[in-house]
């Protein structure tokens, strides 16, 4: 398995840089995750974190060295990245839980599966051109996809997240045959809310990863100017031809079934870092089958 990668993140006109990144690979499998801290919600920062960590220490438990399920270890995931925000609000007797958006990406045998939970987006870009990206859990794409009745609603609030009472709504997709040359991108809205997808797709698809994200992510800021808000993307290019060696390539054809590398880290959550060991993420994971299984069992 061969690829190359580029992460980056700009706090933008922000405070504070709320979103949240990274990838985690074995030797067959490889993991990307992108978060988006919700303001006007406590702590977003605190939700995206949870969430990253959450589905790549997953991620690690599953992958030996890859995932049986894709499908269902992205649904699983991102269920439990929601179960440890609502446990951490709990936790601190918070009146309003930490929240964020979340975007997942698995490629393994050479095909691509991803989830996501709110307005953080995947691109899927071929020959410079874009072949799929997600739909935002939003008023506005509701309203664009030509449904009535949501013309007095402001159409720029999420209809669902991560860490919110009601459990969230999500999309699965894929899983896609990548070709040589393919290029994923993952990013939060302050990329696509000042950049068209036009223009993310032609940038993306005309140069390596390593040159079109910095580029991509400049401009963006520059467009948006001092209300810009935060730029977090993370992109990959699949099996890079003649260019691969002299890019930030990874290649995992040397590496053991049992080695596991990743990009994420536990950052300032020692405590919440200290309690997610495998008997709480066995514990979530009962608990989110359970939870299927009854609702399974309702519509019977």
């Amino acid at each position: 398995m061969k690829f190359s990668v580029f992460q980056i993140s700009r706090r933008g006109g922000r405070e504070k840089n709320e979103d949240r990144m990274g990838y985690c690979y074995t030797r067959e499998s490889v993991l990307f995750v992108l978060a988006d801290g919700m303001g006007g919600h406590p702590e977003g920062e605190v939700a995206a974190q949870i969430a990253i960590q959450t589905v790549s220490a997953m991620f690690q438990r599953q992958a030996k060295p890859t995932l049986k399920d894709v499908q269902e270890f992205l649904s699983t995931a991102l269920l439990g990245a929601h179960h440890q925000i609502l446990r951490y609000g709990t936790t601190k007797d918070m009146l309003d839980t930490p929240r964020t958006t979340l975007v997942i990406a698995v490629v393994q045998d050479g095909r691509a599966s991803w989830i996501h939970c709110g307005d953080s987006r995947l691109y899927l870009v071929r020959g410079g051109e874009l072949l799929m990206r997600t739909r935002d859990h939003s008023y506005l794409e509701l309203r664009n996809a030509a449904i009535a009745g949501l013309e007095r609603v402001n159409r720029n609030v999420l209809f669902t997240c991560l860490g919110s009472p009601t459990k969230p709504l999500y999309d699965v997709a894929g899983p896609v045959l990548l070709e040589q040359g393919d290029r994923i991108l993952l990013c939060s809205d302050g990329l696509w809310g000042a950049l068209d997808d036009e223009t993310i797709a032609r940038q993306l698809g005309r140069q390596t990863v390593s040159n079109a994200v910095p580029d991509l992510v400049e401009d963006a800021l520059r467009k948006a100017g001092d209300s810009s808000d935060n730029v977090t993307v993370v992109a990959m290019e699949w099996e890079t031809p003649d260019t691969f060696e002299s890019t930030q390539g990874i290649s995992t054809d040397s590496i053991s079934d049992d080695v596991f590398a990743s990009t994420i880290q536990a950052g300032p959550l020692e405590s919440f870092a200290d309690d997610l060991d495998d008997e709480t993420i066995e514990r979530s994971i009962a608990e989110i089958n359970e939870a299927i299984r009854r609702s399974a069992a309702r519509k019977l």
